[in-house]
Formats: structure tokens, C-alpha cells, sequence
């Protein structure tokens, strides 16, 4: 898959910064020595941790290069290091690591999130949030479309890009046999958006790019076409033209004992 693209996932960054900082709020430290900020993306939870925790030695990790571009330009004191984030172990236990939006693209978390939680140093926190809208119109439309012709054959595997996520049960079982203090809760955002096209542009940088990446360009436009169009009988529009987009979200705040 191409790299991302992060003029397109910046289009709106005061969006997907608000549940970064909803969830810093919930973390119950108040001086961490060490920060990881796991899928760091342009940088812009980074910069809220930065400023809450400004003696930390804070680590942005994300494996797009295009990413921790623009966030060494923004940040050019904090560190930004390339890692693949299902791999990745530290050196030295973090006293916080930091997971926004981003560990919906990695699989099996029965056995991811006690592994990060593993990590941690006595005391310390995992703090996730991820997309809980598989089953919002906008993914299900996602896959509809992909599954009719002439797309099913080429976009066959997008659909099993994006982990299916465990219930709050299964988090609160997982992260408590770890050993740790688990902090569980849902927020569906709001997002008023320009016409259906203004949700096409909202996913097109995260939920769409598996759906994308496959199709050539006469392809994407093709499919987008087809997306909008479900989009329109699945989302009304209000009287000034903006369509509201529901967006549900897991928070999990798991201290280590």
C-alpha cells in the first residue's frame, strides 16, 4: 500500500487531534519520565503530549516515512523514529505509551494489548484509543461497493485491513490479567461535514486507503463515484448543505499494578 498521505489526513487535524487530547485527560500521571507515542502519524498527539509532559523524554514511533516527516518539521526537538509498530519492544521501560488511532490496523489484540502493557514500567500507562465504526454506513458502504462488480475481484482482501474489535468485556479481560487497572469508555463524535462529498474526503485517508490502493486511477474514480452515491441514501443532509457524521470510539486507559 502507498504511503500516507498526510495533506489528506491533516484536512482535518483539529478533528482527529479532539479525541487524542480526550483521551490524555484520562491518563492519571502527572510526571512520566519516559513517553511513547505508538503511531505518531504528522505528530499532532505528540504535540499534546509534549506540552502536558514537558520533562519527558518523549518518542514518536510510526512506520510511514511520510508521516514522521512532517512530524520532525513541526517537532524538530521531540524524536521520531520509523518502527513497525507490530514488532516494535522499547529498550527501556516507558513510563507511558501513548496509542492513538492506530492499533485498529494491527491484528489479534487478546495478545497485542497485554504485550504493550507488558512493557510498561511499574506504575505506568497504556493509553488507546481506535475507531469503533465498522459497522457505521460509512464502513459498511465501503465494503458493499467492494464487493460489486467490477471491484469484488481486485478488492477481495480490503476489508480484513482493519482489526475487528474485541468487546469492552474482552479489553477489560485481557488487560486485567495483565495485571492492570483498565479504564474502558465509548465517545461517538459528531462531525459536520460539506455534503456527502466531505465524508468521502474524512475516510479517504484512513478507512478508504485499503479500498483504494488496489484500483488504478480511472478505478478509484469509479468506486468513489459509487461510494458517494450510497453515502447520499444513508446520510441525510441538513438544510444547510452539511451532512453530520457519527463516529464512535473506544478509549481504554490500562494502568500497570
Amino acid at each position: 500500500m502507498a504511503d500516507w498521505d498526510t495533506g489528506q489526513y491533516l484536512k482535518f487535524a483539529d478533528e482527529r487531534t479532539r479525541p487524542a487530547a480526550d483521551l490524555l485527560a484520562r491518563v492519571p500521571l502527572d510526571a512520566p519520565a519516559r513517553v511513547v507515542d505508538l503511531g505518531c502519524g504528522p505528530g499532532n498527539s505528540t504535540a499534546l503530549l509534549s506540552a502536558r509532559f514537558p520533562h519527558a523524554a518523549i518518542t514518536g514511533l510510526d512506520s510511514s516515512p511520510a508521516m514522521l516527516e512532517e512530524a520532525r518539521r513541526t517537532l524538530p526537538a521531540l524524536t521520531f523514529v520509523e518502527a513497525d509498530l507490530a514488532t516494535w519492544a522499547p529498550d527501556v521501560p516507558p513510563d507511558l505509551i501513548f496509542a492513538n488511532a492506530v492499533l485498529q490496523w494491527l491484528p489479534d489484540h487478546a495478545a497485542l494489548l497485554p504485550r504493550l502493557a507488558g512493557f510498561l514500567a511499574p506504575g505506568g500507562c497504556l493509553a488507546v484509543q481506535v475507531p469503533d465504526n465498522l459497522d457505521e454506513p460509512s464502513h459498511r458502504l465501503m465494503r458493499a461497493v467492494g464487493e460489486e462488480d467490477p471491484f469484488r475481484e481486485t478488492l477481495s482482501g480490503a476489508a480484513g485491513a482493519r482489526t475487528t474489535l474485541g468487546t469492552v468485556q474482552d479489553y477489560d479481560a485481557w488487560l486485567s490479567r495483565a495485571g492492570c487497572t483498565v479504564d474502558l469508555w465509548r465517545t461517538t463524535y459528531i462531525h459536520p461535514l460539506r455534503g456527502h462529498r466531505g465524508i468521502v474526503e474524512w475516510v479517504r485517508s484512513t478507512g478508504l486507503r485499503p479500498f483504494l490502493a488496489p484500483l488504478d486511477p480511472g478505478g478509484q474514480a469509479a468506486y468513489l463515484a459509487r461510494y458517494e452515491d450510497a453515502l447520499r441514501r444513508a446520510y441525510p443532509m441538513q438544510d444547510d448543505g452539511r451532512v453530520l457524521l457519527p463516529f464512535p470510539r473506544l478509549f481504554i486507559v490500562a494502568r500497570r499494578n
